[in-house]
């Protein structure tokens, strides 16, 4: 039998702005740096939000508040399931301090963001979301 993860993501925003980090994974991919929301996964008996409030927290060291979900996402990993919560936080905080996950952030305008993310998924995602 597989398992079954609740991950969530943080669309932080600040006014018009929204909040995004750049990330390492891997020097044998073309992209190795990419721009993102934070993420991560529930932890068990955690509500999901949470958990997005948490993992915001953590990787910037704002507190951000959940107004809403705006989508959701499914995919699998070997024998495990991901099922996926984005969320729209809001904040007044404009100073980040970045987890040692990530190695930049930046706040930028809604038109900003197809300059950032590189996934088409995601960016369908967010447009149904109307962000």
């Amino acid at each position: 039998m597989g398992k079954c993860k609740v991950k969530v993501k943080g669309i932080v925003t600040n006014g018009s702005e929204y909040l995004m980090l750049k990330k390492w994974y891997d020097d044998r991919i073309g992209e190795p740096y990419q721009w993102e929301f934070p993420e991560g996964i529930t932890e068990f008996g955690e509500s999901p939000d949470h958990a997005v409030e948490r993992v915001v927290s953590e990787a910037t060291g704002i507190t951000a508040v959940p107004r809403k979900p705006l989508y959701t996402w499914q995919y699998m990993l070997g024998d495990v399931s991901y099922i996926g919560i984005c969320y729209l936080l809001y904040t007044s905080a404009e100073e980040i301090v970045i987890s040692e996950e990530y190695t930049e952030s930046i706040w930028i305008n809604r038109l900003e963001l197809c300059n950032y993310i590189t996934d088409p998924k995601m960016l369908a995602d967010i447009e149904r979301a109307e962000l």
